[in-house]
């Protein structure tokens, strides 16, 4: 293995966590945004909505641009600017500059989220082995130390204001000496390339979306409504609510460490099979535990059982075509819709109900992953990412 390609999978990992440590510091630092601005819970939901949706809109058109430009210079502007963009947000002085930066970090997010995928899954075919999980490893990496810092930073009295700056002021350099790590995507020949832009990918792409989508919404669920149910419904101390989504983070961390060599083992398909069904067994723990300690203690298997399924969908869509930027676009902009709109579906469906019923769409999710992953090919699934994927990642008949 040459050292060029060892040093473009550490800048692809350090990538992820930069990434989830830019997302995490805006995330754990809400409350002091809303103190400092004076915002209202309604607000506040209206500044996550246009930052989701900022990232919304860009991952819809990644699908063009990552066929015109490629992972590598997609980084290259996005990842500064998006380092850029934090500080905006973290100056912000009213409620709407502060719409503004959030959409702008959205924006900017969002590109390199699908970018930095794409970049994971060109590493993992020059190294003709799974690696993607261990990369996603990496964001959970960056959002725990996110969540510390922030404590830190709360300790030492910092204002959100710097100590968004600094995060920033911290991964701007970082991510400009990062970007000369990032390898070329796979060269496309000029008539498939243009071919590619006029036809619909593979349906299987569109089957890892739905995956995706499910794996999402099942994130999102529990990292929004987690704490609620813990303390709302099973009663737990405030301070203990507060545990269930780390210990999450932590299974999913353990589960992202260890799924590259499960895949290697027993192939992807059966791997996301298998996951969506532990989802489903897990969460339906969470949600018929009669105990908060019971509850936040399942938590835990609950990240280690889906921690594997969007990294893999996002491999799997990689190697679903020559070039994989725009299979993982459309697969990842699938996915994001469900990490969006799943928390907005729970709080109307706790409306209608409960909290502890609304949840139960989590076990439906899993189930639903395992259901869709039957229609995934066996071959092109295997635990290696093929050489050459676009010839032999094609539905079944």
């Amino acid at each position: 293995m040459t050292r060029n390609l060892r040093t473009a999978r550490t800048g692809a990992v350090l990538t992820f966590l930069l990434a989830g440590l830019m997302c995490g510091s805006m995330t754990v630092r809400i409350p002091a945004l809303s103190d400092k601005l004076g915002l209202s819970e309604g607000s506040v939901g209206v500044t996550l909505l246009v930052w989701g949706l900022g990232a919304l809109i860009t991952m819809q058109s990644m699908r063009g641009m990552m066929t015109r430009f490629g992972s590598r210079s997609i980084l290259r502007v996005g990842a500064p600017l998006c380092a850029a963009a934090l500080a905006l947000l973290a100056f912000a002085p009213t409620f709407p500059t502060l719409l503004v930066a959030a959409g702008l970090f959205g924006m900017a997010f969002g590109a390199v989220d699908i970018a930095m995928n794409a970049q994971g899954s060109t590493v993992e075919r020059a190294y003709g082995r799974p690696l993607m999980n261990g990369m996603h490893a990496g964001w959970c990496v960056g959002a725990i130390s996110a969540g510390l810092l922030g404590t830190a930073a709360i300790a030492a009295g910092l204002s959100f204001t710097a100590h968004l700056t600094l995060i920033a002021l911290l991964s701007l350099p970082l991510l400009i000496v990062i970007s000369r790590t990032y390898l070329p995507d796979p060269a496309v020949a000029e008539g498939h390339e243009t071919g590619a832009r006029r036809r619909r990918m593979p349906p299987v792409v569109y089957l890892l979306g739905v995956i995706a989508f499910c794996a999402f919404m099942v994130e999102g669920t529990v990292a929004d409504w987690n704490g609620l149910y813990l303390r709302n419904v099973l009663g737990a101390p405030e301070a203990v609510a507060a545990l269930g989504y780390p210990i999450f983070e932590a299974g999913m961390l353990l589960g992202r460490l260890t799924g590259d060599r499960v895949r290697a083992r027993f192939g992807a398909r059966g791997m996301i099979i298998a996951s969506g069904l532990a989802t489903a067994a897990t969460f339906s723990v969470v949600i018929t535990a009669s105990t908060s300690l019971v509850a936040i203690s399942a938590m835990l298997f609950v990240g280690v059982a889906v921690a594997t399924v969007s990294p893999m969908a996002m491999s799997l869509a990689g190697g679903a075509v020559d070039n994989p930027g725009p299979a993982i676009a459309q697969t990842g902009a699938m996915g994001y819709a469900g990490l969006l709109l799943g928390p907005v579906i729970i709080g109307f469906l706790s409306d209608m109900a409960t909290l502890g019923t609304a949840l139960g769409i989590t076990v439906v999710l899993g189930v639903l992953i395992a259901l869709v992953a039957r229609f995934l090919p066996r071959r092109g699934t295997a635990s290696v990412p093929a050489e050459t994927p676009g010839r032999e990642f094609t539905m079944a008949a």
